[in-house]
């Protein structure tokens, strides 16, 4: 049976920074980001592990830094664990395919999300306002309606234990200036726009998108992960009909049997049953199969 990973705790390593799901560590001049098998869903790090599914964040990730670095550099040095410092040799077992060597870089402290759909908090917020993130939209649409054009609606980045709030464009301005924000805009609409047209090739809508970037050598780059289903919703084109709630590949399956036995959204989470784990974890390998013909 696959180890899954949940914690890890390597002596011989420097720990930078634990977040929901990655671990990093600090390698001096790099940092070694490492994909665990925890789930977060609605801010809240579920009790049981999600089989390969740290693997599949790696893997999809790297897929994806590569497709768009026409439009923009990432982080990424080598997910090559014999590359590896001597340090990090001992914990081959633990780090291969599930990890990457990164620049370490500045993070910009803006969740960045790309919506081509209207779904989750955009829906929520377009049923009230008619408008997401003060971004006025036609009126009449339905539940996950296809927008006429990808929108770019910032949130904060929140601790550990806190919520995302998504906040208008004045306000993220004002938190990282117009000139990171006009560049980080850009970059992220044409991200979504090839790689969503990408995804549709392959049998996938990618409903929205959730992208970080750092500061590197004085220039702005995507770090963290990229378009995976910890932070996108993926859609099966096949089975794709609006005015509902859409099946997906990534974790709204969670999300929607944790709304369906009314989670508080708050700690302590309640205990995932087997088939609810199983299932994520297949949806999760179909994913990366589908995108890159890797199959776990």
């Amino acid at each position: 049976m696959e180890k899954i990973l949940l914690q890890t705790n390597y002596p011989e390593l420097k720990l930078y920074k634990k977040g929901k799901v990655r671990d990093i560590y600090d390698l001096g001049e790099t940092l070694l980001m490492i994909s665990s098998d925890r789930l977060s869903a609605f801010d809240v790090i579920m009790n049981e592990g999600i089989p390969s599914k740290g693997k599949v964040l790696t893997k999809i990730s790297e897929f994806w830094f590569n497709y768009v670095e026409d439009i923009i550099e990432n982080h990424i040095i080598t997910t090559d664990v014999l590359e590896y410092p001597e340090n990090c040799q001992p914990y081959i077992e633990d780090l291969k395919d599930r990890s990457m060597i990164v620049k370490k870089s500045e993070l910009i402290p803006l969740e960045c999300i790309v919506r081509g759909y209207v779904s989750g908090s955009g829906w929520n917020d377009y049923k009230k306002f008619n408008s997401i993130c003060g971004i006025d939209l036609p009126k009449g649409l339905q539940e996950s309606d296809k927008l006429h054009e990808p929108i770019f609606t910032p949130s904060t980045k929140a601790e550990i234990g806190d919520h995302d709030e998504n906040i208008f464009e004045e306000d993220a301005r004002i938190l990282i200036g117009s000139e990171y924000y006009d560049f980080i805009k850009e970059k992220a609409i044409s991200i979504y726009t090839k790689a969503s047209k990408y995804a549709l090739s392959k049998g996938i809508i990618i409903a929205d998108t959730k992208m970080e970037f750092g500061i590197y050598e004085d220039k702005i780059i995507i770090i963290d992960e990229l378009l995976t289903p910890d932070s996108s919703r993926f859609w099966p084109l096949e089975d794709y009909q609006p005015g509902r709630a859409q099946n997906s590949y990534d974790k709204q399956y969670v999300r929607d049997y944790l709304l369906s036995i009314n989670f508080n959204k708050q700690p302590p989470p309640p205990k995932l049953p087997d088939k609810v784990i199983n299932n994520t974890s297949a949806k999760y390998k179909e994913a990366l199969y589908k995108l890159t013909g890797i199959e776990l």
